[in-house]
């Protein structure tokens, strides 16, 4: 069930509101309704960047010195996989 709720914003605010309800393709209800569920939720976990540490090994590799031709060689693996489904 819902309630019904009247605020007042300023008018700058109320119609930088409205502009960013109709970019996102909804009323200006549904947004302040998105707004507050979303504060209510509470911050979202932070994902702890360590976690992409020490996931392997590089043989040696010196990834600064020859990250361009990594990248190449990934992206063509990539390519002959994608080319062979």
């Amino acid at each position: 069930m819902m309630s019904r709720t009247q605020i007042t914003l300023e008018s700058q605010t109320h119609r930088r509101a409205r502009q960013r309800a109709s970019e996102l393709g909804v009323s200006l209800a549904e947004y302040m309704r998105r707004l507050v569920s979303r504060d209510l939720a509470g911050p979202q976990a932070e994902a702890d960047v360590t976690c992409v540490f020490d996931l392997g090994r590089s043989g040696n590799s010196d990834v600064a010195k020859n990250k361009e031709s990594m990248i190449a060689e990934a992206f063509q693996s990539a390519h002959r996989k994608s080319r062979r489904h």
